[in-house]
């Protein structure tokens, strides 16, 4: 999905909501452990339940990848079952150089066929580069993240700036704001007016809304362009709203409370 389609995307669903699907073994309901394929059901009945509301999805390949090969299958399952037009990303927080960087882009925009994957950028542009030769797919950089441990690397001083600001600043110059994005999560919410002065134009993938207490109207307020520009994630606050047999009705009516505030800041920020 380019940028272009993101955008009308965003306006046409009056929502910049990105649902992470992050399937958690301990906290599917009951009910749903016992069909034949739980971790693919549970996304695919929320799915179901919220497509009409979000413009991504996020699937966390921990969660698949703790199973094992079946849960590589539920992946590809649960990619498959997305409707056409909604952002797929997968949250694979790849990060290695040459040959093996090559594969990993291989795997997740061809095998896979997702349009955008997070990287960590630590170990430079050639881990970086090989995702954003992919035309028409995205590469989500971690700059500013919600945990506790960014402060241990990403804050520290480096020659007058911290280091997720030289992270953005150098990055930027690999790719465009057509092929780029960065994760920067709610709960930096006051340093996105800061951010936004280096990357005005770029999109945002902001995680820490919901569960982890980030707050959407602040992250708008800080951090929206005349694009929206952002992708506000949620994960547990809507997946895991119930762990009845009404888990699907409760996630739809969670995301219908946050897609009824991002249409309202959508408005007042002129994007619409």
């Amino acid at each position: 999905m380019n940028r272009h389609d993101l955008i009308n995307t965003i306006r046409d669903k009056r929502s910049f909501l990105c649902i992470g699907l992050d399937p958690d073994w301990s906290k599917i309901p009951e009910h749903v452990k016992a069909l034949p394929d739980p971790i693919f059901e549970f996304n695919r009945q929320i799915i179901e339940a919220t497509h009409d509301l979000c413009v991504a999805y996020k699937p966390n390949l921990a969660f698949f990848e703790a199973q094992g090969p079946s849960g590589l299958e539920s992946f590809k399952k649960t990619l498959e079952c997305i409707p056409k037009g909604i952002l797929t990303i997968a949250d694979a927080k790849r990060g290695d150089i040459g040959n093996t960087a090559s594969l990993y882009a291989k795997s997740f925009f061809e095998f896979y066929g997702c349009d955008a994957i997070t990287v960590n950028p630590y170990m430079g542009k050639d881990s970086v580069t090989p995702f954003l030769e992919y035309a028409n797919h995205w590469t989500i950089l971690l700059a500013l993240t919600s945990n506790g441990g960014a402060s241990d690397f990403q804050l520290k001083d480096t020659e007058g700036q911290m280091l997720y600001e030289r992270v953005i600043e150098t990055s930027m110059q690999w790719g465009t704001e057509d092929n780029l994005m960065y994760v920067v999560g709610a709960t930096k919410a006051s340093m996105l007016q800061a951010i936004r002065k280096q990357i005005p134009n770029h999109f945002l993938l902001v995680p820490g809304v919901g569960a982890q207490g980030g707050s959407l109207s602040e992250v708008a307020k800080y951090g929206m362009n005349k694009d929206c520009g952002l992708l506000v994630n949620a994960s547990r606050s809507i997946l895991f709203a119930s762990n009845g047999l009404d888990f699907a009705a409760k996630a739809r009516a969670e995301a219908i409370r946050m897609q009824t505030e991002m249409s309202a800041l959508l408005a007042a920020g002129g994007v619409l």
